[in-house]
C-alpha cells in the first residue's frame, strides 16, 4: 500500500509542477513589454499616482459586491460591481445589462466606483477591476498583459448572457478596450473618452496604436475629447476621432471638458458624466 500512496505523490508532484511551469511560461509571454524600456517605468509611475486602496471609500455605498477573476496565466485581479441584487430594497427583476467602466491609468476601482450608482439604480450591473498590478490585483503591470485580461473580463460578461452589454473606457482604457474589439464582439454600446489616437509615437510597436483597430462600423460608439484636455490633448486625439466620425461614430469635442475625472468643476464633470448617460441609455 506504501507504494501507491507513494505514486499518487509523484502524480501529484508532477502535475502541479507541469501547472505551474505552464502558468510561468504564461506570464512571461504576456507580461513582456512590447514598448521597450519604457514601458515598467511609465507604469511604475502611472501605479504609483493612482496610490492604494481603500475600502473606506466605498462606505454608505449601496449594492457594491467585491469580485474577484483568474486570467487564463493564473493572475487575481480584483474589482467591484454594483449590483441590482443587492440594493436595498432589492430589486426583484434580472439586471437589462452591464456596464464595465475601464478607468485610466492613473485610477483605481474603489475611487471612482461610486459615480457609477445611477446606471444601478435604472437596472444596470456595473463592473469595474483594479488593472493587473494595480491596487488589489496581482501581475505585472504590462500592455499586452492588461488587454488580454480585458478581452477575457468582456468575454465572460458577455457569457453570461445580459441583454444589453455596455462599456465605458477612458484615457489608456480606451486604448485597451481598442486593441480587444473585434468584428463579432457583442457590444451593444461604447464610449471612448479622451483616448490618444496612437502609442507607436511614444515607442509602442503600430500594432497597438487605437486607430488601427477602430471597426469599420462605428455607429455604436461614442467618442469623447475635451478642448482643455492636457493630458491626451486634442492633437493627440483627433485622428482617432475624424477616422470614428467618418465610420458614423457620434463625437464630442467639448470646449470646457478636460481629461476624465479632472474637469475644472463639478458642474462640467456632471455634464459629462450625463452626456454619456444618455448616450448609453438612450
Amino acid at each position: 500500500m506504501r507504494w501507491k500512496k507513494y505514486l499518487i505523490s509523484l502524480s501529484l508532484f508532477v502535475v502541479t509542477s507541469t501547472a505551474i511551469a505552464t502558468n510561468s511560461t504564461i506570464h512571461m509571454k504576456l507580461e513582456q513589454s512590447v514598448c521597450g524600456i519604457k514601458e515598467p517605468i511609465y507604469f511604475w509611475l502611472w501605479s504609483t499616482v493612482a496610490g492604494r486602496p481603500n475600502s473606506k471609500r466605498l462606505s454608505g455605498l449601496d449594492g457594491v459586491v467585491d469580485i474577484s477573476f483568474r486570467t487564463q496565466d493564473g493572475r487575481i485581479l480584483r474589482g467591484y460591481k454594483l449590483g441590482t441584487s443587492k440594493t436595498f430594497p432589492p430589486q426583484t427583476e434580472p439586471a437589462r445589462g452591464f456596464l464595465l467602466v475601464l478607468q485610466g491609468n492613473a485610477m483605481l476601482a474603489d475611487q471612482i466606483l461610486g459615480e457609477y450608482r445611477a446606471y444601478v439604480h435604472l437596472g444596470y450591473d456595473v463592473y469595474i477591476y483594479d488593472y493587473r498590478g494595480y491596487g488589489r490585483s496581482v501581475g505585472k503591470r504590462r500592455l499586452k498583459a492588461i488587454v488580454h485580461d480585458i478581452k477575457q473580463i468582456l468575454t465572460s460578461l458577455i457569457a453570461q448572457g445580459y441583454e444589453e452589454r455596455f462599456v465605458y473606457a477612458m484615457s489608456l482604457g480606451g486604448v485597451f478596450l481598442l486593441n480587444t474589439l473585434e468584428s463579432d464582439m457583442q457590444l451593444d454600446k461604447i464610449v471612448i473618452d479622451s483616448t490618444p489616437s496612437r502609442l507607436s509615437d511614444y515607442g509602442c510597436p503600430v500594432e497597438y496604436d487605437p486607430i488601427e483597430h477602430l471597426p469599420d462600423k462605428c455607429s455604436n460608439i461614442l467618442l469623447v475629447t475635451g478642448q482643455r484636455d492636457n493630458v491626451v490633448t486634442p492633437a493627440m486625439s483627433k485622428d482617432l476621432a475624424r477616422e470614428a466620425e467618418d465610420r458614423n461614430a457620434i463625437v464630442i469635442s467639448d470646449p470646457e471638458f478636460s481629461h476624465p475625472f479632472m474637469d475644472a468643476n463639478a458642474t462640467i464633470h456632471q455634464r459629462r458624466m450625463r452626456e454619456i448617460q444618455h448616450y448609453l441609455l438612450q
